[in-house]
């Protein structure tokens, strides 16, 4: 039983039921370090019930076979979304660190993605010919079975639901793991997922875990037909490997190191601000972080001055300031590790703005790291290979397309990338040529539902969002049929 406390408790929904665990954890304010509630620390315990309640729902009911089910409990979680909104929105900003806006933009992505989806329950099909006279062949897609979840702290919220509304959709069940670092936003998403009244019972699971016990029972045991992973690429070789014995379905989104390539006939105007929220936004803790600024040779040093004043001028607080333009990282661990990313980087790197852990006043409290800019040369250091997951850039100089798109590819990762030019052919040559899952003309991180995303290379495999987030949950099954003519 959790402690008596008036404040808030987070348990696991498993089976139609809420249950606790026998270990309890906290959940902090990483903008003070307060303690705001406890929760339900799961492991294997919680992901067997899962997995078990998951299966049952599965084989044993009708959520597979009814499109009309599915839509209906889908569009009757957006609204529950919807109503519940602002208090989610409130929640995520205080434990997670982001500002409200921010927090905002997470949650309302949700709603119209869970819709979406519903929409799709009801309008995906398969093929059918008649391949030769009198032989008739159809494909059908069926439900792969019990879809394992596994979403990152960084943005539960989103994460999750980009991976389970399409589960749902297929007509999977699901078994979801969420990470200890969110627990109190993991309980409310929890709770608005169980108050709707047209989802089976044992159809959506989740637990709330602060180790690993339970994600990696997820991964291999043979009750689990395809897992959906976001998070670090480390993490995610060692998934595909564990899950290889039951040769399981994957759908991994892994880590990113974006880079934002800046051509000389670039609009400055236009592009300093957007670069600025590309390494500032969710305080860097974003796959899709703006990481890599690669600049013409011709405008290197008025964007180096522009872009440098900008990230200076940044303001960092918690969001319960409105002025606050960047919140704080998810925890004191994760800044001192921030922190020692940018000084090791200074021993063989020119720092432009040096950024860094904030130590002393009113916010030293707090898990609060300023915005760094860092020049560099050699694509090979680490500040350039590495995911660094915190409010950090390089700067990095290119002569013409070709070496831009040399030093873009550099890297083990390929999610995303973005092309700031006037040139109207230039984005589409040089988009043609990056190893990257998304690439943004003028613009970043536009994401939109109905359009697939995901890596090349080392940043994962798989698509997540539009039709093909279906197809991932899902088997497809070839039937022939013979009925010839009578003669």
């Amino acid at each position: 039983m959790p402690p008596m406390s008036t404040k808030p408790h987070a348990r696991h929904f498993i089976d139609g039921a809420w249950t606790d665990s026998g270990t309890v954890g906290e959940s902090a304010d990483p903008a003070t370090g307060e303690i705001i509630g406890t929760f339900a620390d799961g492991g294997a315990p919680e992901a067997r019930a899962a997995i078990n309640a998951a299966r049952r729902a599965f084989e044993s009911g009708d959520w597979s076979r009814d499109r009309d089910l599915r839509a209906r409990a889908l569009f009757e979680l957006s609204e529950r979304m919807a109503e519940r909104r602002d208090e989610l929105v409130a929640l995520l900003s205080r434990e997670n660190g982001k500002i409200p806006a921010e927090a905002a933009l997470e949650v309302d992505l949700t709603v119209s993605k869970i819709r979406y989806y519903g929409a799709l329950a009801l309008t995906e099909s398969g093929r059918a010919s008649e391949v030769k006279p009198g032989l008739y062949s159809m494909t059908l897609r069926q439900p792969a079975g019990v879809a394992g979840v596994i979403a990152p702290w960084n943005s539960p919220v989103i994460l999750s639901v980009r991976s389970f509304a399409p589960a749902l959709a297929a007509g999977a069940t699901v078994a979801l793991k969420l990470p200890g670092q969110t627990a109190l936003t993991n309980g409310l998403l929890y709770e608005i997922v169980a108050s709707v009244k047209s989802l089976p019972k044992g159809v959506f699971n989740a637990f709330t875990e602060s180790g690993s016990a339970g994600a990696r029972l997820i991964v291999a045991d043979p009750g689990v037909d395809v897992v959906s992973y976001t998070g670090s690429t480390h993490v995610g070789r060692s998934i595909m490997a564990s899950a290889s014995a039951s040769l399981k379905a994957m759908s991994l989104e892994l880590g990113g190191k974006t880079p934002m390539i800046v051509f000389d006939d670039a609009d400055l105007d236009a592009a300093v601000p957007v670069l600025t929220k590309a390494i500032t936004t969710f305080t860097g803790q974003f796959c899709m972080t703006g990481s890599r600024v690669l600049v013409q040779r011709g405008i290197a040093d008025r964007l180096r001055g522009r872009l440098s004043a900008a990230l200076e001028a940044v303001r960092v607080g918690p969001g319960t300031d409105p002025a606050s333009e960047m919140g704080p990282l998810v925890d004191h661990a994760d800044a001192d590790r921030v922190e020692k990313e940018i000084a090791d980087a200074a021993e063989y790197a020119k720092v432009l703005v040096r950024g860094g852990r904030i130590t002393e006043g009113p916010l030293a409290a707090g898990a609060f790291v300023r915005p760094a800019l860092i020049e560099v040369d050699d694509t090979d250091r680490p500040i350039v290979q590495q995911e660094i997951f915190g409010p950090v850039a390089t700067f990095e100089v290119f002569d013409d397309e070709s070496d831009a798109i040399t030093r873009a590819n550099a890297t083990e990762f390929g999610l995303a990338a973005s092309v700031w030019t006037r040139d109207a052919d230039r984005p589409l040559r040089v988009a043609r040529e990056l190893d990257a899952g998304t690439v943004w003309t003028n613009t970043w991180a536009v994401i939109v539902d109905q359009m697939e995303e995901g890596g090349f290379k080392q940043s994962g495999v798989g698509r997540l969002n539009g039709e093909r987030a279906l197809e991932e949950f899902q088997e497809i099954k070839h039937i022939v049929h013979s009925a010839p003519r009578h003669r």
